[in-house]
C-alpha cells in the first residue's frame, strides 16, 4: 500500500493499480446499459472523445463497436498502453484532460466515465464548460461519477490498497453544473454497485446523458 498520508495523482493511482481495475470494475451494469443507449441515439461513425479512457473497455470498445470514431485520452501510461493493445479500434493517447485543446464543435460525443473524480470542482466545472464548446451542436455528453457531498477540499479514502481524496458533487448539483454548461440532461439514472475487489467498496454511481442544443 502507498503512502497512507500522501494522496496520489491520477496518473500514480492508475499506472499503479493498471489492468486490475479492469478486474474490480469491468462489470457495470448501469454503465452497460447508458453506454448501450448512447449508442442507439448517435448516428453512425460520429467522432467521439472519451476523457480518462482507462483500459478502453467497455467505454471506448462499446463506441467503436458501433462503428464510431474514438479517441480516447489518459494520464496513465500504463492504461493507454493497455487500451492500445486490446481495443485496435480505438485511438489512445496520453494526456492530462485539462491540457487538451480543441476547436469548437470537433466532437459529435463525449465521455467522462469516473475521470471528473480526482479533479478539484473548479477544475471539474471548467471541464464542463470546455466539452460543451468542443461538441457540435446535438452532440452528446455522457457522465458517470460517485456522488458525494461537495466539501472544498474533497475526501480522501483508501481505495484499491492506495489512498485517494476525490472531488464530487450530488446527483442534484452535477445535473445542475451540466445544464449551466449549456447540455440538455437527457436521462439520468443512480445506481448502487459493488465491484468485484475486496479493496474497494460498494458505492453509489450516477450516470447522465446530454445533449447540446442544435443550432436555432
Amino acid at each position: 500500500m502507498s503512502d497512507p498520508h500522501s494522496p496520489e495523482s491520477a496518473a500514480q493511482l492508475y499506472d499503479a493499480i493498471g489492468e486490475t481495475y479492469e478486474a474490480a470494475f469491468g462489470q457495470q451494469p448501469g454503465l452497460t446499459r447508458v453506454l448501450d443507449a448512447l449508442v442507439r441515439a448517435l448516428p453512425l461513425g460520429v467522432r467521439v472523445l472519451d476523457l480518462g479512457s482507462g483500459t478502453g473497455r467497455p467505454v471506448a470498445a462499446t463506441l467503436a463497436a458501433g462503428g464510431h470514431a474514438v479517441t480516447g485520452y489518459d494520464v496513465s501510461e500504463r492504461m493507454v498502453n493497455f487500451a492500445r493493445a486490446h481495443v485496435p479500434d480505438a485511438r489512445f493517447e496520453v494526456g492530462d484532460m485539462r491540457s487538451l485543446s480543441f476547436g469548437e464543435g470537433s466532437w459529435d460525443a463525449a465521455l467522462t466515465v469516473f475521470s471528473l473524480l480526482q479533479l478539484p470542482h473548479a477544475d471539474q466545472l471548467q471541464m464542463l464548460e470546455r466539452i460543451s464548446q468542443w461538441l457540435a451542436p446535438g452532440g452528446y455528453f455522457l457522465a458517470a461519477t460517485v456522488p458525494h457531498p461537495a466539501g472544498c477540499g474533497g475526501r480522501e479514502s483508501d481505495w484499491m490498497g492506495h489512498r485517494v481524496r476525490t472531488y464530487s458533487f450530488t446527483a442534484l448539483a452535477l445535473k445542475e453544473h451540466v445544464a449551466a454548461a449549456g447540455l440538455q440532461v437527457l436521462h439520468e439514472e443512480v445506481v448502487s454497485f459493488v465491484p468485484a475487489s475486496d479493496e474497494a467498496d460498494a458505492e453509489e454511481q450516477v450516470y447522465l446523458i446530454a445533449r447540446k442544443p442544435d443550432v436555432a
